[in-house]
């Protein structure tokens, strides 16, 4: 992906700044803008509460926060509140909280009694902050977006992973393979820009982070499988898909996700299952662990959130971006 032309500024300025949760996407982000990363120190008190000040001007200033609230959820995403309430008393003309995980996405409705939709509850924390607007990449449920009464930006991942499988694949062998029926729509812009048919995997999920196959809706027999998902947590979904997928004759099974939450067990279950490969992003900083295995292979979508950054700030359209 080229990288972005220098940025024309419509405000006084415009700045990119990084909470603690990964500050090796931000400065990769800036490099691709070819713009410093700005100065805000961090620091926590001894009984845990977040201290922070920037360390820089920035009044009048079109501000980017990037922070994904990934694990510690409920710090970083606190961080992150405290990062919009400090640049809007700094008088900062715009922030945009960029998010290239966006957590609690995935209670995004009540499906059972006496439930919170906390989803709807983090945006609702994002905006009474003063964010001027949101990118995200990836939400785990596109309608988050209307959660928002202020503009948010919904970047994809797929094109990067695309271009990846592009090189590795042919159209004529590959089957992409939606790991349940949520995520069909996924899978399916997938396979529309890889040229390749399409199964599903009928998936029942019993508790949470407990989910068992039930069918394959598909022929995927003598075909290399590549299993599309938004994330991988605990990877009980990936490693029991790719089971019933060899199961039902599949050549070999690839397996890819924007967000490497990988919880618990499940950087040890991958090691241990025939997945040929699981592609990820940068979107969450890899664990140690994950980051020696060799099944796990990263790609970058720092390019992709500089040019939506560059965008936003001249104002111009990033649609060419979405998928």
């Amino acid at each position: 992906m080229a990288a972005p032309k220098t940025v024309r500024a419509l405000f006084t300025d415009y700045k990119v700044f990084s909470g603690s949760a990964h500050p090796e996407l931000t400065a990769e982000i800036c490099k691709c803008l070819g713009c410093p990363l700005g100065e805000i120190l961090i620091r926590r008190f001894a009984d845990g509460e977040t201290h922070l000040q920037i360390q820089e001007n920035v009044r009048g200033a079109d501000v980017f926060l990037v922070q994904p609230t990934s694990t510690p959820v409920d710090h970083h995403l606190m961080e992150l509140l405290l990062m919009i309430d400090a640049f809007k008393r700094a008088s900062a003309e715009r922030i945009t909280a960029v998010l290239p995980y966006y957590g609690y996405a995935r209670q995004d409705r009540k499906d059972r009694p006496r439930m919170p939709i906390s989803a709807k509850l983090v945006a609702s924390l994002l905006e009474r902050a003063a964010a001027d607007r949101v990118l995200a990449v990836d939400l785990h449920a596109a309608q988050i977006q209307g959660f928002f009464d202020i503009p948010v930006d919904h970047l994809f991942a797929a094109p990067v992973m695309v271009e990846y499988f592009q090189r590795r694949f042919s159209k004529d062998e590959l089957t992409i393979v939606s790991p349940d029926a949520g995520g069909v729509e996924r899978a399916r812009s997938f396979a529309k820009r890889m040229n390749a048919p399409l199964a599903i995997i009928d998936k029942r999920r019993t508790d949470i982070n407990v989910a068992e196959v039930m069918n394959i809706i598909g022929d995927v027999r003598g075909r290399h499988c590549l299993m599309v998902d938004d994330l991988v947590d605990t990877a009980g979904t990936l490693v029991k898909g790719v089971e019933a997928l060899l199961g039902q004759g599949a050549k070999t099974v690839t397996a890819c996700a924007t967000h490497a939450v990988l919880s618990g067990p499940a950087v040890e279950r991958i090691s241990t299952s025939p997945v040929q490969e699981l592609v990820v992003t940068n979107s969450i900083p890899l664990g140690k662990e994950a980051s020696v295995c060799s099944k796990i292979h990263v790609l970058s979508v720092a390019p992709l959130l500089a040019r939506a950054i560059q965008s936003i700030h001249e104002g111009g359209s990033i649609s060419t971006l979405f998928i």
